[in-house]
């Protein structure tokens, strides 16, 4: 999700509520923490230079449990993030804390905002020898016919 899709979306909230991954909600007395623009400039295994950009929000949970964050609260931050850090409309990554720090993408299902599962990949498969990935096929929905017939299906 872009950063002008989730201003949008919190201009129709009356709260805010952020779901995991395996469907449970981040307790409700959340704080955002930072809204911060990341810039990352690497170079793949393939020897590409490479730079990606996001804004990054971290969400923390401390104990006071009367605190809640309202979505004009967020937006505020927000538009200040993007003022003074100069930040675009770029794809929100979230931070909140599992047994690491863990990040997540971000995106919505009419109530709540869903942390989504982010995965590593290579991002040179065909400078490093990696074979492409093969067709899955379930043995169930291979014709089960004998193999030996002369319009068989394995000649």
């Amino acid at each position: 999700m872009k950063l002008s899709k989730i201003k949008e979306l919190l201009a129709e909230q009356k709260s805010i509520a952020f779901q995991l991954p395996n469907g449970d909600l981040v307790p409700n007395h959340f704080h955002v923490t930072e809204v911060g623009k990341i810039t990352k400039n690497f170079i793949d295994c393939g020897g590409t230079v490479r730079n990606e950009e996001v804004v990054n929000f971290q969400l923390w949970n401390a104990n006071d449990y009367d605190h809640r964050l309202h979505p004009e609260k967020l937006i505020n931050i927000i538009e200040l993030s993007e003022k003074i850090l100069k930040i675009d409309d770029l794809e929100i990554e979230v931070e909140y804390q599992g047994q690491t720090i863990e990040k997540f993408g971000l995106d919505f299902n009419d109530t709540n905002f869903i942390l989504t599962s982010k995965q590593t990949d290579c991002l040179a498969k065909d400078n490093c020898g990696i074979p492409a990935e093969k067709t899955k096929v379930k043995l169930s929905e291979v014709n089960n016919e004998p193999c030996c017939a002369p319009d068989g299906n394995c000649c």
